[in-house]
């Protein structure tokens, strides 16, 4: 039997998660290679529905990343509606039968190579304690 590799999708705003993974990446930091990134201008673009289409497509885990501090959004309120969504959004979840632990909102500035890193290694090994989305080991997914 092979050890469980989990799937994630990560949201990152364009201005400062998208360029700290950018960071990491120049930088030659070593994370796990499970995260799949959807760069967005910002993280209050991030639409409930985009997040539910990830995990209804297998996704172990979902990670909407933004701008360093909420009140340092380049869109200035995006970071509060991300916050206000994710919080929501993880309690719709538990009614769904998928553990809130899958989505995660962090915030990382573009200088913040290592955090992103730090948070995907951390994250990676919080899903595989958690095992596959339920969604997807009851083969109710596509892929």
């Amino acid at each position: 039997m092979t050890e469980f590799d989990p799937k994630i999708v990560g949201f990152l705003c364009n201005w400062c998660s998208y360029a700290g993974a950018d960071l990491a990446g120049v930088s030659r930091i070593q994370y796990p290679p499970n995260i799949r990134i959807v760069r967005v201008m910002c993280s209050g673009r991030v639409d409930p529905a985009f997040i539910l289409e990830a995990f209804k497509s297998g996704a172990d885990g979902v990670l909407v990343a933004g701008c360093h501090l909420p009140a340092d959004c380049h869109y200035i309120s995006g970071n509060f509606k991300a916050y206000r969504r994710v919080t929501l959004l993880k309690k719709l979840l538990q009614q769904f039968g998928i553990e809130p632990e899958r989505l995660r909102l962090e915030w990382v500035s573009a200088s913040e190579g290592d955090r992103f890193a730090t948070i995907i290694k951390d994250m990676v090994k919080e899903i595989k304690k958690l095992g596959p989305n339920p969604l997807r080991a009851g083969g109710k997914t596509s892929g």
